[in-house]
């Protein structure tokens, strides 16, 4: 009988140290960086996804995107979750977002424009003003070249103002604010700039329905508004979506001067050494440059953009 106590008295230690130690796994299982983890036995940890959920309400331009409508509400959680979890692209923009938007918000507010619109800008160019889409839509705003043109941007081959953030910036305003005369709706004019007005004209003739939310669209402009309202949810509260990035992180903005010139310019390598630079940070800051030289025949003032000494130090001299 003794024996069997024994036994029994071991047993129950055992089970229970086994018991006591799988509660201390299950407690512990790591976070990382807002990431839960589950582990599986000699298995490397795995990351567990969450889905994140709409906010209660939530607008564009002041005006409400109505989330009561199971359509609507699946069609923003859709665009949410891909950008919540487009992790390279969703921190590059977090990281310029202070350098581009410090450029991009005084033009808005001067113009007119709800201050929303930074971010159309997002996505149509991931606040690039390099690039280039497949239909030679180019620059920040995404201007073809038909459209610059009747917008007042210059676009020859030495001078490409697509390219200019503070010009196009100015010409997209002039754009929306035509857009918001013929719709009366921002977020219609948001669609638009995707659409193209005429396209959207005559959606609204065809389904005789002009909102926006009641509109069936060709797929990328019927997810070009939610993607715009996402990056506004995540942009503007990222720690709640699990994006930490320091300010010291983020691209910082560097202090300019301008050169004006009014006549040829010959060589853009010389002209750059004359002001103690390089050709390369010349057309970094200045991108609307399209050549090596201007010839400039019409006499034009251009204004031209460098960095202030110091700035790859990124000391401001």
């Amino acid at each position: 009988m003794r024996k069997l106590i024994t036994i029994a008295s071991t047993m129950l230690i055992v089970g229970l140290a086994w018991f006591f130690t799988e509660l201390f796994n299950f407690s512990t299982v790591p976070v990382r960086d807002g990431d839960i983890y589950a582990e599986s036995e000699g298995e490397p940890p795995i990351p567990m996804y969450k889905s994140h959920k709409l906010p209660d309400s939530i607008d564009f331009a002041g005006e409400q995107v109505p989330l009561q409508y199971f359509d609507v509400a699946e069609s923003l959680d859709r665009e949410l979750q891909v950008n919540t979890y487009w992790h390279s692209q969703t921190i590059h923009i977090l990281k310029k977002m202070p350098r581009y938007f410090s450029q991009i918000e005084p033009i808005l507010k001067e113009e007119g424009v709800p201050e929303d619109f930074k971010y159309l800008a997002i996505a149509e160019s991931a606040l690039n003003e390099r690039a280039v889409s497949p239909s030679s839509a180019v620059g920040l705003w995404q201007f073809m070249k038909a459209t610059a043109r009747e917008y007042g941007l210059e676009v020859t081959a030495e001078v490409d103002e697509r390219y200019h953030i503070e010009k196009s910036t100015r010409a997209a305003c002039k754009y929306l604010k035509s857009a918001y005369k013929k719709y009366g709706s921002w977020t219609m004019v948001a669609a638009a700039y995707n659409a193209g007005r005429t396209g959207m004209s005559r959606q609204i003739v065809r389904q005789k329905e002009k909102d926006y939310y009641n509109l069936l669209l060709n797929p990328e402009t019927s997810r070009y508004v939610f993607r715009i309202v996402a990056m506004k949810l995540v942009l503007n509260n990222p720690k709640k979506y699990g994006f930490y990035i320091e300010d010291e992180d983020k691209y910082p903005i560097i202090p300019t001067y301008t050169i004006e010139v009014k006549s040829a310019v010959k060589n853009f390598a010389d002209f750059a050494k004359s002001h103690d630079e390089n050709y390369k940070i010349l057309k970094y800051f200045n991108p609307w440059l399209r050549q090596s030289y201007l010839n400039n025949t019409a006499k034009k003032t251009y204004q031209i953009v460098l960095p202030k000494r110091g700035f790859r130090e990124g000391v401001s001299k």
